[in-house]
């Protein structure tokens, strides 16, 4: 899988992402220069752990045949020690349906062990920066 990001109109911050056959958008704070029309780079990173715990709770709960409607998942960011190498986020969960209080326990552990949960938290992740050949403007990139 490949994701290509690219700046939506020349000398602005806004980002076009595509990610298989969806597309999203990407752009910074007005104090940083941009004009927060979409969610930052941080927010797609808390955003991935809220999707992943409420997916994982879904997917557990079907293959289990537990009685989960729906699950609200919130995710609350502190980044006032990320430059010291601490960025804490705290996940809280809700899950809705005719669950008992074991039922309920049974999707916390569930959600404990989500991909993106065990990467963000025992995965060493190698990133390799590297030129890429440039596009014409306008022209999406072949995969």
């Amino acid at each position: 899988m490949t994701t290509h990001s690219q700046t939506e109109k020349p000398g602005a911050f806004r980002q076009v992402l595509q990610t298989g056959t969806h597309t999203l958008h990407a752009d910074v704070a007005p104090a940083l220069g941009g004009e927060d029309s979409a969610p930052g780079p941080h927010d797609y990173f808390d955003a991935a752990l809220a999707a992943c715990k409420a997916l994982t709770a879904t997917w557990y709960a079907k293959r289990n045949g537990l009685a989960l409607e729906r699950v609200e998942t919130h995710v609350e960011r502190d980044d006032s020690r990320e430059r010291q190498g601490t960025y804490t986020l705290k996940v809280k969960l809700a899950f809705h349906g005719a669950l008992s209080p074991a039922d309920k326990q049974r999707l916390y552990n569930a959600v404990a062990q989500c991909p993106v949960h065990k990467l963000m938290t025992t995965s060493t992740v190698d990133i390799v920066t590297e030129p890429l050949e440039a596009c014409a403007p306008g022209r999406a990139r072949e995969r």
